[in-house]
C-alpha cells in the first residue's frame, strides 16, 4: 500500500513540475499583449471617464460654483469613488432627462390626480367638476 502511495505522489510531483515549465512570464512593454499602465487602466473605466468629462463641461462648472461647490472638491470626490460607485453615478447621469427635471410631467400628474379625486368626490379642489356620488 505504501509503494502505491509513493508512486502516486511521485507521479503527481513529476506532472506538477512539468506543467510549471509551461507557465510564461508577462510580456515586456512594446508587445501587443503587454501589461497596461495606470493611465490605460483608468481610461478603460467608462464610468469614471464620463464623470471626468462631465466635470470638464462649462455648464456643470457654473452650476457647481452656483451651489458653492469648488471644482477641486468635486474632482477629489470623483477620484475617491470606487469603480462600482463611478459606474452607478454614470448610469444615473445617462438616465437623467436632458432638461434637468421634468417639472411639466409632475404638474400634469398632480393635476390629473386631483381631478380624479374631485370626480370621485374625495376632494373639492376644482370648481368645474361634479362628484359622481
Amino acid at each position: 500500500m505504501m509503494t502505491i502511495a509513493k508512486r502516486l505522489l511521485a507521479t503527481l510531483v513529476a506532472l506538477s513540475l512539468s506543467f510549471a515549465g509551461l507557465v510564461q512570464a508577462a510580456p515586456l512593454a512594446g508587445n501587443a499583449s503587454a501589461l497596461i499602465g495606470t493611465e490605460q487602466a483608468a481610461a478603460a473605466q467608462p464610468g469614471r471617464a464620463l464623470l471626468e468629462q462631465t466635470l470638464a463641461r462649462a455648464d456643470v462648472l457654473a452650476a457647481l460654483q452656483t451651489h458653492g461647490v469648488s471644482v477641486e472638491a468635486a474632482r477629489d470626490r470623483v477620484a475617491a469613488l470606487t469603480d462600482a460607485e463611478a459606474a452607478q453615478v454614470a448610469a444615473l447621469i445617462d438616465q437623467a432627462p436632458a432638461g434637468g427635471s421634468d417639472v411639466l410631467g409632475v404638474i400634469v400628474t398632480i393635476f390629473l390626480i386631483l381631478l380624479i379625486t374631485d370626480i370621485l368626490g374625495w376632494t373639492k379642489v376644482f370648481p368645474f367638476t361634479r362628484a359622481i356620488k
